[in-house]
């Protein structure tokens, strides 16, 4: 079979290609360029070319910088100027890794495309990864359902610290093995603000409020605050401490009070994509990537929305991340938190 293997340089990508060609498939190496950080694609190339060589195998790099500045970039910017905390990764995967690339493969020949995630596939739904500590599962539950037959997953019933021994046990690929996670988020160096500050002022004090409108201190700018924070803001004469309940972005204001506010029990989600063709269903929803599931209900309404029920209450629901529902280990489906 011959497959289109994601690369970037890193050690899971890397020991995918090896495994897929043990196999017995023809693997075909892809780097795809997303972003324009200095010096950040040269180094990444090189170790791919490297990597590529000790196995035998060709490889394309593939200019995606246009469609990843309009499909994630643009959003993950203007989603922090509208207040809301934004989720690259999932848009990342849904229209460039397994949109874009995987008609890339297609063009090429290729009858699958595999990537270096941790995940799991059973019966056609995306499953969470045998190594709890880096599933991806997460991240893809936007991708439509109907491309999960193209994908592979290699490293989907393997574990992170296996794939990297393995790695510095071979001569050629022990330097992969060794070097340094990558960023989550691979345009932003340091912190989101340094990326939001090529575009905006981000740092424009305004008048911080309690749940009912009153003016009780003062913060640094809206865009330095996420939902659920608790500091790097001033409330006048606290003496318990106040976490960020909402942000109000047209008039540069954020909304604090004690930790007892932030706990939601219904949530609203848009942009649904479901795996399973039912219009209400009880499941396990995650509200944030490292969040645990919490036992829900969901009913579906019209225009891509769902309601979501929480029968455990969720604290720092933040507007624009990910819920993914859950059941067992399968993904059922998920939606941006209005």
């Amino acid at each position: 079979m011959k497959i289109l293997m994601a690369m970037s340089g890193g050690v899971d990508s890397t020991m995918s290609a090896k495994m897929l060609l043990e196999a017995g498939h023809e693997v075909v190496g892809c780097y795809m360029k997303l972003h324009k950080k200095p010096g950040y694609h040269e180094k990444n190339i090189d170790k791919v070319a490297r990597a590529c060589g000790y196995l035998g195998i060709p490889y394309h790099v593939l200019d995606l910088q246009e469609q990843f500045d309009r499909y994630v970039y643009t959003p993950f910017v203007s989603s922090y100027k509208e207040g809301k905390t934004p989720n690259p990764c999932a848009l990342c995967n849904h229209f460039i890794k397994f949109g874009e690339l995987l008609k890339f493969a297609k063009s090429i020949g290729c009858e699958k495309l595999a990537t270096g995630h941790y995940i799991r596939v059973q019966d056609g739904l995306i499953r969470v990864a045998a190594d709890p500590s880096k599933d991806q599962s997460y991240f893809v539950a936007q991708v439509p359902k109907e491309i999960i037959a193209d994908m592979i997953f290699p490293l989907g019933d393997k574990f992170k610290k296996d794939i990297k021994e393995l790695a510095k046990s071979l001569p050629s690929f022990r330097e992969y093995g060794e070097q340094a996670e990558s960023s989550e988020i691979c345009f932003v160096e340091d912190t989101y603000i340094e990326v939001l500050n090529k575009h905006y002022e981000t740092d424009l004090p305004g008048d911080v409020v309690d749940s009912a409108g009153r003016v009780i201190g003062r913060h640094s700018g809206y865009m330095h605050y996420t939902i659920g924070k608790r500091r790097g803001f001033e409330v006048f004469g606290a003496h318990e401490p106040h976490f960020v309940l909402a942000i109000d972005a047209q008039n540069n204001r954020i909304v604090v009070g004690p930790k007892e506010e932030l706990e939601r029990g219904k949530i609203a989600v848009n942009s649904l994509n479901l795996f399973v063709d039912e219009s209400e269903f009880d499941c396990d929803v995650k509200v944030r990537y490292r969040s645990i599931g919490l036992n829900a209900h969901v009913k579906v309404l019209d225009g891509g929305t769902a309601e979501v029920e929480l029968k455990q209450s969720a604290f720092g629901v933040a507007s624009g991340q990910l819920a993914v529902f859950y059941r067992g280990e399968l993904v059922i489906g998920s939606g941006f938190i209005l």
